[in-house]
């Protein structure tokens, strides 16, 4: 009996080349749209990963770290800019599930500072879900280059509209979230990010501000008028530069791999950050009522203007950055998705990524498991 397999007999007649898969088809989908959106000048790379709880199905780079610059390798870091705010969110409410604070607590209570502004009454939940009243997208740095009177005159922000009655988004409430809980655990908030996000997920490049011997990783970001430089491994979020680079509202810097073990945690696939009824508690819709759909330090999908497109169910979550980057996580149909760019880089400009981004994420999710996690990058 011959050792070899037995083989089909060779009919002569041509077969026809397998057709790809729905999934590869997908798979090349968004490639191609992140490819052309390099070609089209709106950044100079992008990294991205689509999977479930077990893992990534569709991951890959492409591009370089600066135009002209060091080709992508998968192990770049990314400034998350307001991705930061959920991280952020949930060190808060590791604090609350830890009875160090409550959601309840006000900003007048913990810090004194405040307690004779305007927005000392402000609750955490309200500054979570953007309900404070607090003004968003104020350039304090402009008028105040210091840290300490930049917290000055963030005490004396005029309210935009009475609490609870309309959703603003605020990076100064998150600048006081980042405040309240140094000063309700005697910690620094990058100590507390270590401790209660990054080491029990295994988080190994996530971090506020690169240190020197990484900063050669790191993904280029603005050609900075007010810096006079290209920004290159430091915030690039002006506000969080006065602040010293650590802020509850932006500073974060993170790899692929390491936003892809903060999305399978959400979906139940890694370890688990907090208690299911409390990830419940923040994932969960509250401002419906309002103009804007908002959970606790997470966005919602609304109908009308979802940065991510209408492929994510109405119980999804994420959250979108100013640099170009963005983390959106579907429970009901137990996947997220992760895109990482520099659309800020050399300026920031609005040139198309919106669209880009919307584009991107309507593409079917395309799962295929025998192609599981493999990398692609170019």
């Amino acid at each position: 009996m011959s050792a070899h397999p037995t083989r089909a007999p060779r009919t002569g007649i041509p077969q026809p080349p397998t057709a790809p898969t729905a999934s590869v088809q997908h798979a090349a989908a968004r490639r191609g749209i992140l490819e052309q959106g390099r070609a089209r000048g709106l950044y100079s790379g992008a990294a991205w990963s689509l999977g479930d709880a077990s893992g990534p199905y569709d991951r890959g780079w492409t591009g370089t770290r600066a135009h002209d610059g060091t080709p992508l390798d998968g192990t770049d870091l990314w400034d998350l800019a307001s991705v930061t705010k959920p991280i952020v969110g949930l060190v808060v409410m590791a604090l609350v599930e830890r009875h160090v604070l409550t959601l309840d607590d006000t900003v007048g209570h913990h810090l004194h500072r405040y307690r004779d502004s305007p927005h000392a009454a402000r609750t955490l939940a309200q500054l979570l879900d953007h309900t404070s009243g607090l003004p968003g997208g104020v350039p304090l740095y402009r008028d105040h280059p210091t840290r300490e009177s930049l917290l000055t005159a963030l005490g004396a922000l005029p309210r935009t509209a009475e609490p609870g009655t309309r959703v603003t988004y605020s990076s100064q409430g998150f600048m006081l979230l980042g405040l309240i809980a140094e000063q309700a655990t005697g910690r620094s908030l990058d100590a507390l990010l270590t401790d209660l996000v990054s080491t029990p997920l295994g988080l190994t490049g996530t971090c506020f501000g690169p240190a020197p011997g990484q900063r050669a990783r790191a993904v280029a970001t603005e050609d900075c008028p007010w810096r006079g430089r290209t920004v290159t491994g430091e915030v690039h979020d002006e506000n969080a530069v006065v602040l010293g680079g650590v802020a509850g509202h932006a500073g974060l810097f993170a790899t692929l791999t390491d936003m892809e073990r903060l999305a399978r945690s959400l979906l139940g696939g890694g370890p688990q950050l907090l208690a299911p009824d409390t990830l419940a508690r923040m994932t969960a819709p509250r401002t419906d009522h309002l103009n804007l759909r908002r959970a606790l330090a997470w966005q919602g999908t609304d109908p009308h203007a979802s940065p991510v497109g209408d492929t994510f169910g109405p119980a999804s979550y994420g959250h979108t950055g100013f640099t170009g980057t963005s983390l959106w996580i579907d429970p009901e149909a137990a996947r997220y998705a992760i895109l990482l760019t520099n659309r800020v880089h050399p300026h920031r400009e609005e040139r198309g990524f919106t669209s880009l981004r919307r584009e991107f994420h309507t593409v079917p999710a395309g799962r295929d498991p025998q192609r599981r996690g493999a990398p692609s990058g170019t």
